[in-house]
């Protein structure tokens, strides 16, 4: 075992989180998956509520896998980055033909599922089973470059590839769960991204980072970029009885599959009159901007109060009329979601 594993075990006994939800018994290989794959890039506050209605509506892989992807993404509606509830959900459905339903123990083969990669792989196996696979997330990243004073971006591969060895490294043989814990709260509460707290570290007399006054400089930031930015029109359809006409988006872009507001770049008036049969002109609500890794999106949301279907669209499956306490059970981009809440009233 390496020096840093015993003192980190020890600080977590005293002052770690002992409470998460997927801590606790059961503490099953799927609820552990769940939890992983819900905090890639979303907090643990945003995830616990959203875990607790997916288990209980999902509360097995035999559920997951026979549930429908409409469902499933409603689950999810609010949590963004909607691929991995598509991995999850594909995941889950080969587990159930190539593993006996369940995740499989072996690390080759768990790796291999859709959307869980070596660090995921490596949590399931720590912390549902204890077995001795190192994991390598934000935090862990951010705990082993301050230990070790490692420059560089960690999203190099060549910085990865150092980290990894580190990380593989300190994982003890005997409670590798625990040891994974301890580390990724170690990142979560003291040796956080902005102004980390030395003082109270357990690992401080042994860190590299902090014997050279690098704790605020490291890890090496990301190269800086500007985004490019996409504007375009929402058109906000809103007929007599206060239903939004909604359609679901094909496989491909951002949201697949997920219902979301018509939209246009160009001649917004034109695309809407062929959708709906429009009594006024529209109303300009305020822009909405939101960001995705390459991208930034501003959308002009134009609300057409008054619309009637028009029989050319009424049958499209893909073409709905919700009212918004409606639309609340569909899977929503997160943006759209809040737009529906703050419609003005009907006049």
């Amino acid at each position: 075992m390496s020096a840093l594993a015993p003192v980190l075990l020890h600080w977590h006994a005293r002052h770690g989180r002992h409470d998460l939800p997927w801590q606790q018994a059961p503490r099953s290989a799927y609820r552990v998956w769940l939890a992983e794959v819900m905090l890639q890039q979303t907090q643990v506050a945003t995830v616990i509520p959203y875990y607790a209605r997916f288990l209980g509506a999902l509360p097995d892989l035999p559920a997951l896998a026979t549930a429908s992807e409409d469902a499933v993404l409603a689950l999810w509606s609010g949590l963004g980055y909607y691929r991995r509830a598509r991995h999850l959900h594909a995941a889950a459905r080969l587990c159930m033909t190539r593993h006996a339903g369940d995740l499989p123990r072996d690390f080759d083969a768990l790796a291999a599922l859709p959307g869980i990669g070596r660090s995921t792989a490596g949590a399931i196996l720590a912390q549902a089973w204890d077995l001795p696979f190192a994991i390598l997330d934000g935090n862990v990243k951010r705990v082993l470059a301050r230990y070790h004073a490692i420059n560089g971006w960690p999203g190099q591969s060549a910085i990865t590839r150092e980290l990894w060895r580190h990380a593989t490294a300190h994982t003890p043989q005997q409670r590798a769960g625990d040891y994974a814990q301890a580390i990724m709260d170690l990142g979560a509460m003291l040796c956080t991204p902005q102004q980390p707290d030395c003082r109270h570290c357990p690992l401080r007399a042994s860190c590299a980072a902090h014997a050279q006054a690098l704790s605020a400089s490291l890890p090496t930031p990301r190269p800086r970029r500007a985004l490019p930015r996409r504007r375009l029109n929402w058109l906000l359809l809103r007929d007599a009885q206060g239903r939004i006409l909604l359609v679901q988006r094909d496989g491909d872009g951002i949201w697949p599959r997920l219902w979301s507001l018509p939209e246009t770049e160009h001649a917004p008036e034109a695309h809407a009159a062929s959708l709906a049969q429009l009594r006024a002109a529209p109303r300009a609500l305020p822009l909405l901007r939101h960001s995705f890794t390459h991208f930034q999106l501003e959308a002009q949301p134009l609300l057409f109060d008054g619309a009637h279907a028009r029989d050319a669209v009424r049958d499209q499956p893909a073409l709905c009329w919700y009212t918004p306490q409606a639309a609340a059970a569909l899977a929503l981009p997160a943006p759209v979601r809040r737009l529906l809440k703050q419609l003005p009233e009907l006049p």
